[in-house]
Formats: structure tokens, sequence, C-alpha cells
């Protein structure tokens, strides 16, 4: 007696089932990338069906385009990222420089350079303030206090710029600093504690 067309659909399709059948089965990422390359490679058909020339036709289409968005995106230039509150030098409260500078230390002897660098930098900016070498200006970049503090203290504008592009490397360039790139800023630091400013005419000739 032959077995019942339905009980033997279901009996094959329940041994199909066991896993013994289905080990070399791609996983469902290799399904999803399977379907993907098919689908591209189907629009790709079709266009190069559509496109004059065939295929060939179809490669100097993509040429074409590729060398107009090229040269639209030269025409444009590189975008200007612009300035956010979190490019300001000072990213939290207002501290003196003595508390930066005991931040900085206190990084520096856990072998942190990079956060001793920034407040340093902060250290820095902050004795110039309160020495009104520099307004107190909130939202001031590292750049900006550099070449201001520069122009007063011309002396040490090189080391200035130099400590303000460190700055910048480690907050926002993704770059370690050293110890040496902190050793060298602590002691301008220190040098810049005892430099005399250089007064502009007008307070050049009051002070005379």
């Amino acid at each position: 007696m032959d077995t019942p067309r339905v009980p033997a659909r279901e009996a094959a399709r329940h041994e199909l089932s066991k896993p013994m059948y289905h080990e070399n089965d791609p996983n469902p990422l290799q399904r999803a990338l399977d379907h993907l390359w098919n689908w591209i490679g189907d629009i790709l058909a079709s266009a190069s069906g559509a496109a004059p020339g065939g295929p060939v036709g179809l490669a100097l289409l993509v040429v074409v385009v590729i060398a107009l968005i090229a040269a639209l995106l030269w025409r444009l230039g590189t975008p200007q990222r612009p300035l956010r509150a979190a490019d300001a030098l000072f990213a939290s409260g207002p501290l003196g420089a003595t508390e930066h500078r005991a931040a900085a230390e206190a990084h520096a002897a856990a072998g942190r350079w990079s956060q001793a660098v920034q407040e340093r930098m902060r250290a820095i900016v902050r004795s110039l303030e309160q020495r009104a070498l520099l307004d107190t200006r909130p939202g001031r970049t590292a750049d900006e206090a550099a070449a201001e503090a520069g122009r007063t203290l011309p002396d040490h504008a090189t080391r200035l710029r130099a400590a303000a592009r460190a700055f910048d490397d480690v907050t926002y360039g993704g770059r370690s600093a050293d110890q040496q790139t902190y050793l060298t800023m602590a002691t301008l630091d220190l040098d810049l504690e005892s430099a005399t400013p250089q007064l502009s005419g007008a307070l050049a000739g009051a002070a005379e």
C-alpha cells in the first residue's frame, strides 16, 4: 500500500530539517550578502542593457559621473569645521592657574601626558589672564590665546604657538603627548611667570 501524499511530504520535510543536512548552509550574513550582490548585479545588467554601447557605455558613464563629482568637490573645497563650544580652551568651570597646575602635575605623576599637557596649557592662559596680559574671554581657543599673548610677549610668541599646537593635537587631533612635550610646556609656564610684557606705544608713554 502506497504512503499517502501529504504524510509523505511531511515526513520528508521533517527529515530534511535535521541539522545534519544543513551543516554546510551559508549563515544569515552570507545569505544577505549573496542577495545584495545579486541585486547589484541585476541593476548593472539592466543599466548596461539600457545604456548606449552596452557595458562599455555604462563604464564610460560611471567615469563621467565620478569626474563631475570630483570637480564639484574641488570647486567647493574642503568644508570648514565650525567652531563648537567644545573647542573652547576651558571646558570646565572657572579655575585659577594654581588649580590647573596642580591638575597637570597630578596627571603627569600618573603618566597621563595628554591630560597633563591640556591642563598646563590652561594654566598658562589662566595665569596670563590673572596678570591682565590677556583679557578674560569665554570661548577663547588655545590658538587665539597664543596669538594674543604673543603680541604682548613677543620673545615667547613661537613657544606659545607651539604649546597651542600641542594642545590642539591631543585635544582635537587624537594624538598622544609624551613626557618631553609636557616638560617643554611646563618650562614655558615657568618662564612666562617672570616674563616682562612689551607695552604698546600708548602704554609705554604713560609708564614713562
